[in-house]
């Protein structure tokens, strides 16, 4: 159980949780082992992800994070997932969602399609079934499941995918990851990061195309952008098209 303390700010007490260092130690250390595994073995990852996210989410609660003298746990996963914060916070979701789903299962089906899971558990809310789900998980390729989830999430099939390699450099990530987080939070949230990259895209396009005086291609990515715009936002977009006209 954790101590509670308060600490007065500009005049006003905010209550934090009192700082437990013995735990903090342990469970910083365990962060820091899984994360040494997991980089120098791509497989590990699945091996270690509900312990991870288990931790993690101790360590948020605790913030243990003030051991390392850091004024956030934003900044704590900064620090320790220098490459992309939202993997360690579907590693917590995990956890936090998927209460019902014995940590042996979860540890056999790996960690994409317990990132599956979690949509539906989001999804139905205390109506969860984590039993056929969790049958499913195991029996269907990952692609496969994933349709499945998104045909259930969604009420609609998914479109075929595939996967775009290339190399970016460390210090291109910042802009790289914060376009697609500010994306990701005009879009609702829930959108994947191909779906954010997408849009990126097609807004630059519409840019190109105004500027070149490329009509075809300017209308062709406004098309794809209004497409990709929630229900409420096209029928405001339609709404000031209507007045301007």
């Amino acid at each position: 159980m954790i101590g509670l303390t308060s600490l007065r700010i500009n005049g006003q007490f905010l209550v934090t949780p009192k700082l437990n260092r013995r735990r903090a130690l342990f469970v910083l250390g365990k962060i820091d082992q899984i994360l040494a595994r997991d980089q120098s073995c791509e497989q590990e990852r699945d091996r270690y992800f509900v312990e991870l996210g288990r931790y993690l989410c101790e360590a948020r609660a605790g913030q243990y994070w003030r051991l390392d003298n850091l004024t956030s746990f934003d900044e704590f996963l900064e620090k320790k997932f220098p490459q992309s914060r939202r993997k360690a916070y579907y590693l917590m979701s995990v956890h936090e969602r998927l209460t019902r789903v014995p940590k042996k299962a979860l540890e056999q089906l790996g960690w994409t399609k317990a990132r599956e899971l979690v949509r539906i558990a989001r999804r139905d809310g205390q109506n969860f079934d984590c039993a056929p789900w969790v049958h499913k998980a195991s029996e269907m390729p990952r692609e496969e499941f994933k349709r499945e989830v998104e045909r259930y999430v969604t009420g609609r099939d998914s479109e075929p995918a595939d996967l775009i390699y290339f190399k970016i450099y460390r210090s291109q990530m910042r802009v790289i990851e914060g376009a697609l987080e500010k994306a990701s939070l005009m879009l609702g949230g829930d959108k994947s990061r191909g779906y954010c990259l997408e849009m990126i895209c097609a807004d630059f396009l519409a840019g190109v195309g105004a500027e070149t005086a490329d009509a075809d291609l300017m209308l062709s990515a406004l098309y794809r952008l209004f497409e990709l715009l929630p229900a409420v936002q096209r029928n405001a977009f339609t709404d000031e098209l209507r007045k301007a006209s």
